[in-house]
C-alpha cells in the first residue's frame, strides 16, 4: 500500500448516456482509512461515480485511480491471470444493492464458497457473527428476511479482509438496532485500518461514520467536507425558542445563543418553559444544497 497516494484519486471524472450527462467533471480523494459519504438524491450521479470506482461501468474521460489501479483495467483484465489486476481484486470489497441468488445455500455455506475467492480470508463463523446472522447460520437463504439478506450482502464484502471497502446503500432494509450494530461493525473495521466508501439516504447514518461527507446534485461534487462543517453548518446562526407567558411562542436566532438563553433566564427569574437552542442539521444542509443545485 502507498500511504503518499490516496486510497481514491478521481479527477476529472465524465460519464454520459446520450445527451444526459450523468457525472459532469468530479475531483474526488479519499485517504487511507478514512470513511467517506457520499450523499445525493437519486438519479445525481453518485451510483455511476460509484461503480467506475470499482471498475463495473467505463468512464468517457478522466482519470481514476483506485488502490493506484485504475478499475476499468483491473475488472477488464478478470480472468486473464494479470497479477495486478488480481491482486486488486483481492484487496477491494464491495456491497452492492444484492449479491445474487442462493436460495438452496445456507448463510454459511455461502459465506464459507465466498473465502474461496480470497487468499487471506477472514473466518467465516467469525464473519457471519460480526454482521448479526450467527443464529441464521444453518438457514437457507431464501427463508431470510430483507434485513437479514443485506446482513448477508455485508458479509460477503469484508470475508476477504479488503483494505478499501465500497458500501452502497448498506443498512437499507434494517431496523432501528440493528442499523446501531453495523455502525459499530464499520467503526471496528475502520479502526482496523479499513478505508469505506458509503453511500446512504440515511443522514443520521453519514453523521455518525463519516470523516468526510461529499454531496453530489446532477452529476457534479458540490460539496466536501466534515458532517459538522458542511455548508459552514457549525458557524450558522443558532434558533432559541421559549413559551411566552401567554402560551404562545418566541424564538429569535442568534450567534451567541448562551448569551440570549442568560437574558431568558434573568427575564424568567429561573427556569426558561420550553426552552429549545438548535443549529441547522444535517439534513437541513443537504436538502438546502441539492435544492440550490437542482
Amino acid at each position: 500500500m502507498d500511504v503518499d497516494e490516496p486510497a481514491i484519486r478521481v479527477r476529472g471524472l465524465r460519464k454520459a448516456y446520450g445527451d444526459n450527462v450523468a457525472v459532469g467533471g468530479v475531483d474526488l480523494e479519499v485517504s487511507h482509512g478514512e470513511v467517506f459519504a457520499l450523499l445525493g438524491p437519486n438519479g445525481a450521479g453518485k451510483t455511476t461515480t460509484v461503480e467506475i470506482l470499482e471498475g463495473y461501468r467505463r468512464r468517457d474521460d478522466g482519470e481514476v485511480r483506485v488502490l493506484g489501479v485504475d478499475p476499468a483495467v483491473a475488472q477488464g483484465r478478470r480472468g486473464t491471470g494479470d497479477p495486478v489486476a488480481k491482486r486488486w481484486r483481492e484487496r477491494v470489497g464491495i456491497v452492492l444493492q444484492g449479491t445474487g441468488e442462493f436460495d438452496e445455500l445456507t448463510v454459511g455455506e455461502v459465506v464459507r464458497h465466498f473465502a474461496r475467492f480470497y487468499p487471506r480470508p477472514d473466518d467465516p463463523a467469525t464473519v457471519v457473527e460480526r454482521v448479526g446472522l450467527a443464529e441464521k447460520a444453518a438457514a437457507r437463504t431464501h427463508t431470510l428476511s430483507g434485513g437479514q439478506k443485506r446482513r448477508l450482502d455485508v458479509a460477503l464484502g469484508i470475508i476477504g479482509r479488503p483494505e478499501l471497502l465500497f458500501l452502497d446503500e448498506p443498512t437499507t432494509g434494517f431496523d432501528p438496532e440493528a442499523r446501531r450494530e453495523f455502525w459499530q461493525l464499520i467503526r471496528d473495521l475502520q479502526a482496523g485500518g479499513t478505508t469505506i466508501l458509503l453511500t446512504t439516504h440515511y443522514l443520521e447514518e453519514a453523521e455518525a461514520l463519516a470523516d468526510r461527507v461529499g454531496v453530489i446534485a446532477k452529476g457534479r461534487l458540490i460539496a466536501v467536507d466534515t458532517p459538522r462543517s458542511l455548508g459552514r453548518r457549525d458557524s450558522a446562526l443558532a434558533t432559541v425558542s421559549w413559551r411566552t407567558p401567554d402560551g404562545g411562542w418566541e424564538r429569535t436566532r442568534s450567534a451567541t445563543p448562551t448569551a440570549v438563553v442568560a437574558d431568558l433566564a434573568a427575564r424568567f427569574s429561573g427556569e426558561v418553559p420550553g426552552l429549545t437552542v438548535t443549529r441547522p442539521t444535517l439534513e437541513d444542509v443537504y436538502l438546502e444544497m441539492i435544492g440550490g443545485a437542482a
